[in-house]
């Protein structure tokens, strides 16, 4: 590959996984200077354009912890923003939530001025924004049941909410789901989140934990999109922005712009034939 020497790296090996005939793998060994790492995605990025990839230091292993965010990654939807279309406010909070993805809010001032606005909005439009509005991401449940069959403990951490988390992590078969509990007295919501707020520490304090527990040397695979998720994402043995903003799209070990969440099962050499779908 040209230009792959500027990086202080060369190219040692490239060819199609034999589990994977659709992924090219290439082994990248320092050359006659330490590798630059960034220069070697820039090198990539320049002439495979958006194509799915990951890049690791060493061999690429099934992961043994799977954590993922919720909003815009497990789903295809931003719940809050859903939700505040039953209350006629979803441009006024959608504006806020693209602002918070981006990182440009502050997260938790964000999550309460977003829900302070829903008060008064009856809880039973909870359960007509999940039946009505909320699906999965293609390939969603194929990724959670393929890594929970091949030995994986996985879990569902967002910043959203349990009234919809909860639902969507049985769906799609997360072992254990983190989020936000919505306040609701007397059936309508009461325009605040109690308990504490899961935040971007929140998300990365439960990858290492869970890390910890499972054992050490674990390797952990983080999913997300947004600013929310970078801490979680570069943190994680390997971080994955999914169709994700250019913050967490800069901060992820890989990405993928193309396909759908199963092409995450590719970039690990997960045959087909093992794959777990519905």
């Amino acid at each position: 590959m040209d230009k792959i020497e500027d990086t202080g790296a060369e190219v040692l090996g490239a060819g199609m996984l034999d589990s994977n005939p659709d992924v090219l793998e290439l082994e990248i060994v320092d050359g006659d200077a330490p590798v630059d790492a960034e220069a070697v995605r820039r090198v990539i990025d320049a002439h495979f354009g958006d194509a799915d990839m990951l890049l690791a230091a060493g061999p690429i292993d099934w992961p043994r912890l799977f954590v993922s965010d919720m909003d815009s990654t497990m789903i295809g939807q931003e719940c809050i923003d859903e939700l505040a279309d039953f209350a006629g406010l979803k441009d006024r909070i959608a504006a806020i939530t693209e602002r918070a993805m981006r990182g440009e809010l502050d997260f938790a001032a964000a999550l309460h001025e977003r829900v302070a606005l829903l008060a008064g909005l009856s809880e039973s439009a909870i359960a007509d924004c999940l039946d009505q509005r909320i699906r999965p991401t293609a390939g969603a449940a194929t990724l959670v049941r393929t890594l929970k069959a091949l030995g994986a403990h996985t879990v569902l951490v967002t910043g959203g909410f349990h009234a919809f988390a909860d639902t969507v992590g049985a769906a799609l078969g997360f072992d254990r789901v983190v989020a936000n509990h919505l306040g609701v007295a007397g059936g309508v919501l009461t325009g605040v989140v109690t308990g504490d707020i899961v935040d971007n520490t929140v998300k990365r304090a439960v990858l290492i934990d869970e890390a910890a527990r499972i054992g050490e040397g674990t390797v952990s695979l983080a999913a997300g999109d947004g600013a929310n998720d970078i801490p979680m994402i570069r943190a994680a043995t390997h971080g994955i922005a999914f169709r994700a903003k250019p913050t967490a799209r800069a901060a992820a070990h890989g990405r993928v712009d193309r396909g759908d969440l199963t092409a995450i099962l590719d970039l690990y050499g997960i045959s087909r034939d093992h794959w777990v779908t519905d």
